[in-house]
């Protein structure tokens, strides 16, 4: 890595902290324009990195740029290079940091804060507790709202950030350990509603290991009983019908987990909530298939019955009638089609063998 280069990319950080600097000036200033300035400076640093700035950044920064370019799920963008610059040249970041701090009650400032100070906050020292307790609520406070944009629209571009929370917080009890315990169990919660969405289940297990201690653990029960008391809450807000199914295809990972009776019934009644085509969720048919599969394989026992008595009340509003009839007409067709399609291209298989031999 040549020193041009690694200037080159310095002095373009630079100046997008400049940039930055200066629209929060510009908030600071105008408090009609508040709002949509601090709306504007979020959608930017949010986007991702074009081509061109790419090449400029990472001329220089290939060795400590943190591996988000290695992601194939997610792309990189701005609040990526800057949360790293910013952990490497701090004193850069100061002057962002002091004016989202007078913006703090301003709607998107805990969401420019988390973007960009969420590495910065977990390998800096700060010795006062109570600023390090109000950064550690403005990182979950802003983590929550930028990961439900994510699922608003459908889309992964803060992937990397729930990454870091998870792999490099998390999991790592020397970093997590720098923030209050009430910060801790904040971010647990936080990561609990949306390690399904964020397709991290494959480290559910050595989450719920690193669960820290609630205070309610009596009542609501160990970390399982947390972890799926949260999902469950989630589920119930979620509006979004392709996330909503991709929540229930997950949650089969939760087969096996020792729970509370309690939590149990939670969860059951919170798919079942799902199987109804009418309120409370009103859920579409494919959230309703995908409800139906998730319940049947959690709780296999009571399948049958709860099946017969779906039928029974679905009988009782007739108007709901014509859509089933067709929809089991159609689902006959696919399968008799189906069945034929395998039956022909078995055959032509065996027809094939004895040529090939």
């Amino acid at each position: 890595m040549s020193q041009a280069s690694t200037a080159q990319s310095s002095a373009y950080l630079t100046a997008l902290t400049q940039e930055i600097e200066k629209k929060l000036l510009r908030a600071l200033a105008s408090q009609s324009q508040r709002r949509n300035l601090l709306e504007q400076l979020f959608a930017d640093i949010a986007l991702e990195v074009d081509d061109r700035a790419r090449d400029m950044i990472l001329s220089g920064e290939e060795d400590v740029i943190s591996p988000v370019e290695e992601r194939s799920e997610s792309k990189l963008c701005f609040y990526d290079v800057l949360a790293d610059h910013y952990v490497r040249v701090p004193e850069n970041g100061k002057s962002i940091l002091d004016l989202i701090v007078q913006l703090w009650s301003q709607l998107f400032a805990s969401h420019i804060f988390a973007l960009l100070f969420h590495k910065w906050l977990f390998e800096v020292q700060l010795e006062n507790s109570e600023v390090l307790f109000r950064y550690s609520s403005a990182l979950v406070q802003g983590a929550t709202n930028v990961f439900w944009i994510d699922i608003q629209t459908n889309t992964m571009r803060f992937q990397s950030l729930f990454r870091y929370l998870l792999e490099e917080v998390a999991l790592v009890p020397t970093r997590l350990n720098k923030i209050a315990p009430q910060a801790q169990r904040d971010l647990y919660l936080l990561l609990s509603r949306f390690i399904f969405f964020y397709n991290f289940v494959d480290k559910l297990e050595s989450f719920l290991k690193e669960f820290p201690i609630f205070p309610n653990s009596f009542l609501a029960g160990g970390p399982a009983d947390i972890f799926v008391i949260e999902l469950a809450d989630q589920l119930q807000k979620l509006k979004v019908e392709p996330v909503l199914v991709h929540y229930l295809s997950q949650i089969k990972v939760l087969q096996g987990l020792e729970l509370r009776m309690t939590t149990s019934t939670r969860l059951k009644a919170c798919l079942y909530s799902f199987t109804s085509p009418g309120g409370p969720m009103y859920p579409t048919r494919i959230v309703r298939h995908a409800a139906w599969e998730a319940l049947d394989f959690l709780f296999p026992v009571g399948r049958y019955p709860r099946h017969l008595i779906s039928l029974f009340f679905r009988l009782l509003y007739p108007w709901y009638w014509p859509s089933s009839c067709w929809n089991f007409i159609m689902s006959c067709i696919k399968a008799v089609l189906y069945s034929l399609l395998r039956l022909i291209f078995s055959s032509s298989e065996k027809l094939r063998r004895p040529k090939n031999a």
